[in-house]
């Protein structure tokens, strides 16, 4: 009995494997491995003269399943029999993700001939259209409008515009970056120590004028103090710090 398969018709030897069991109706986890190994080398044998490199995929297919059906042809024992794994379930897997794979492919070459079928259309709207406005009657818009009427629109705007604060964060100060740079802080108090050779720690904190100033005109004093400008000094505990000044005028 010859075969009548045309070569293109199969991607491989998975495929014409799939085609074979589709053809005899089997299931593919009990493969009827000795008559699907009959066909299939039938199949090769109309490959003769194809291209080698086409036809070397379906040698070692061929040389599988020879070599399955073999192990499952010999007689074993009893022990064997139940040790062996079914010399078959590579091949099971192999077939079976395959298949997978091909589905998948017929999913999109589908979805990709139907996205192929839909059409559609770039506006048109010709320019004067899209520049034409409706023209507005003032008199007719506010005929009907009174005090009464405009009074309510307002509360109603304003009511709007509170319920849109945050009760929490519109509490929240706003936070602005100052620009305090400690060697300039520095280089200032020197010009200062220069024409007063004495003068009140709390005095030169409270004449500054926020927070970060503060900050970085202790940090300068300190330096000032470590490069032996400046020497501090103090009469009690609590008492003010007194400066002291040895930078000449």
């Amino acid at each position: 009995m010859e075969m009548t398969i045309k070569l293109q018709v199969f991607e491989g030897p998975l495929d014409l494997l799939l085609h074979l069991l589709d053809k005899n109706k089997v299931n593919i986890y009990d493969i009827p491995i000795v008559e699907i190994t009959a066909q299939y080398m039938e199949y090769i044998t109309e490959m003769k003269r194809r291209d080698l490199n086409v036809m070397s995929e379906f040698l070692v297919m061929a040389a599988t399943l020879i070599d399955i059906k073999s192990k499952m042809l010999l007689p074993k024992s009893e022990e064997e029999q139940e040790e062996e794994e079914d010399p078959r379930a590579e091949l099971v897997q192999q077939l079976l993700e395959y298949k997978m794979y091909k589905c998948m492919a017929y999913e999109l070459r589908d979805r990709q001939m139907d996205a192929g079928k839909v059409m559609f259309k770039e506006p048109t709207i010709p320019d004067e259209v899209m520049a034409y406005e409706e023209p507005i009657d003032m008199e007719e818009l506010v005929s009907d409008v009174t005090l009464a009427k405009l009074n309510e629109i307002f509360k109603s705007i304003m009511k709007k515009q509170v319920d849109k604060v945050d009760p929490i964060r519109s509490k929240f100060g706003k936070i602005q970056k100052e620009e305090v740079s400690l060697e300039d802080k520095m280089a200032a108090l020197e010009e200062y120590a220069k024409t007063h050779s004495h003068f009140s720690f709390r005095d030169l904190l409270e004449s500054q004028s926020t927070k970060m100033e503060i900050v970085v005109t202790f940090l300068a004093i300190l330096e000032l103090m470590k490069m032996g400008t400046i020497f501090i000094s103090q009469d009690k505990i609590f008492d003010d710090i007194k400066i002291d000044s040895k930078i000449a005028a």
